[in-house]
């Protein structure tokens, strides 16, 4: 099973981009996540709709041009959109599929990196969806939550991290709330299981020559049961073409996809 991930920083852009013609040709894949497409349904291109006759749902955010998510499958899923939280369901930052006895989620959290009323939204985002985790881990399926975290974790994770300690995305309390994800609740960051290696990032700002010199962040995640994260087997940030600032986050299980019962 190969999951793919990425936040598409609009899907009309990373259209535009080439983002369809490589999820049509590239190495066969069962489910995408994407975030940020900023469209609605009726707005998504027509490549974008059902790429390699996939099973799509899009989870626009209520303010047009902004924030929301969307999931593909090559198999029938059952979807669950919003968290139960009006504020960020508004927003278009959660959509769950279920498929036999594995869920999957596309997920988007706010950046606070604007100024302090988004910082403020972001820590209610956080104190929200804690339970919402827990929930989840007690609910005994197979989890992976795929998307941008907006959350580097460790020093690894980004290139500048001495200057950057003060700043949205590695503030001591973000990053002790992600450890509490893995450490209390159990959860697992599986590209880290896989890959240890520092300089892997998946963003990059579009200011000064970030992309090229490699000063980049590691934001985006697939983030798992233990049990799923056992059977990861290889991973990859896909750079050889950029379809948004952000790159895709690619990880392959040793698990097959079965379609939701009644899909």
């Amino acid at each position: 099973m190969r999951i793919v991930t990425l936040n598409v920083n609009g899907l009309r852009s990373a259209e535009r981009k080439g983002f369809a013609r490589w999820l049509a040709r590239a190495e066969p894949w069962d489910v995408v996540c994407v975030q940020e497409i900023k469209c609605l349904e009726d707005e998504v291109p027509r490549p974008l709709k059902a790429p390699r006759k996939s099973h799509a749902t899009f989870v626009p955010a209520v303010r047009r041009g902004y924030s929301g998510v969307a999931l593909y499958s090559k198999v029938p899923h059952r979807q669950k959109v919003g968290f139960g939280h009006a504020e960020f369901d508004d927003e278009g930052r959660y959509l769950e599929a279920d498929f036999g006895e594995l869920t999957v989620i596309s997920l988007y959290l706010p950046s606070g990196s604007s100024g302090p009323e988004r910082q403020a939204s972001k820590f209610r985002f956080l104190d929200a969806f804690l339970p919402h985790l827990e929930a989840l881990r007690r609910s005994g399926r197979e989890i992976v939550l795929c998307g941008d975290w907006n959350i580097a974790h460790q020093p690894i994770d980004l290139k500048n991290w001495r200057s950057n300690q003060k700043n949205s995305g590695f503030l001591p309390e973000e990053r002790a709330w992600l450890t509490r994800v893995f450490d209390e609740l159990g959860f697992v960051d599986v590209f880290r299981r896989v890959d240890p290696r520092p300089e892997r990032y998946t963003w990059w700002s579009n200011r000064g020559q970030a992309w090229a010199k490699n000063v980049g962040w590691r934001i985006d995640y697939q983030i798992a049961t233990p049990g799923l994260a056992a059977r990861a087997r290889a991973a990859s940030i896909y750079v050889n073409r950029r379809f948004s600032d952000h790159a895709p986050l690619v990880i392959d299980y040793d698990y097959e996809l079965r379609p939701a019962p009644g899909a």
